[in-house]
């Protein structure tokens, strides 16, 4: 398999990234995300930046498997948000090697959002790092042409990080993913679902933190989405599956995740 696939913390969030590192590595996966801030109350965030021993033992567990870190998250641009205070984060996703900075949209102030979001991007290019601007539906950047203007107002390489999710649930358009930039576009998140609109904001919400499905269990039109990227484009498997997680543990979802997938893009590459 010629392209990255990487593990999304999300995908196991139960597990420090030590953990998370190990496991994906002995599931196939050829790199990691790992979230060093958390998302909301309810769900773990590691701080490597502020814990030395955790970062050692997961600078350890890389070298140990070979995996590299692809990314690192979770940026909420909000009206607080100040990027120089994001420094210490940042140093730590270059010391772990990382590649990409994850970015969502929660600044009902466009003009600021791309202001603070060009202002992240030159300190994290300073440390060899790229930002990737996610979009969701219940946000102020719902869908990607909303999410292409708004980069293209922040700064020439701010990156945008398509989630087929969110993708499929704004409706956004094959055409506009096909006509993006190869300097915004630098990997992909993947997973599948049930499609059945339309979606309340809870449902939106459940979906997206809780209960998704690995590529070709669900409706989504993969096929499509896929065929809209480069061929060798990275891929973070985002797939929180809650319930079978409580059933089974991380580690057997990890393993789910991986070989559905490797099944599913074996499957499209003969089509």
């Amino acid at each position: 398999m010629s392209r990255l696939l990487s593990l999304a913390h999300l995908t196991a969030i139960e597990l420090a990234p030590p953990e998370l590192i190990r496991a994906a590595a002995e599931a196939g996966f050829d790199a990691v995300g790992l979230r060093l801030i958390a998302v909301t109350d309810t769900s773990p965030g590691y701080p490597l930046m502020a814990d030395p021993a955790m970062r050692r033992a997961t600078c350890a567990a890389l070298r140990e498997t070979g995996l590299r870190v692809h990314d690192i998250e979770f940026v909420k641009l909000t009206p607080e948000t100040d990027p120089a205070g994001l420094q210490s984060f940042l140093d730590a996703g270059a010391e772990l090697g990382a590649s990409e900075v994850i970015t969502a949209p929660y600044d009902p102030d466009l003009s600021r959002l791309a202001d603070r979001l060009g202002a992240l991007s030159e300190l994290a290019a300073a440390r060899g790092l790229g930002v990737s601007l996610e979009f969701f539906p219940w946000t102020v950047v719902p869908d990607l042409g909303a999410a292409l203007r708004l980069v293209e107002g922040a700064a020439p390489d701010v990156g945008i990080l398509v989630d087929s999710l969110h993708f499929d649930r704004s409706q956004s358009r094959l055409a506009d993913l096909r006509h993006i930039l190869p300097r915004r576009l630098r990997f992909a998140h993947l997973c599948d679902a049930p499609v059945a609109p339309p979606y309340s904001t809870q449902q939106l919400l459940h979906a997206g933190r809780a209960e998704r499905l690995p590529p070709g269990e669900g409706d989504i039109n993969l096929a499509g989405f896929l065929s809209a990227l480069p061929q060798d484009l990275p891929l973070a498997l985002e797939v929180p599956m809650t319930r079978r997680t409580a059933e089974l543990g991380p580690e057997a979802v990890i393993r789910h995740v991986f070989a559905a997938t490797s099944g599913f893009l074996a499957a499209q590459d003969n089509t």
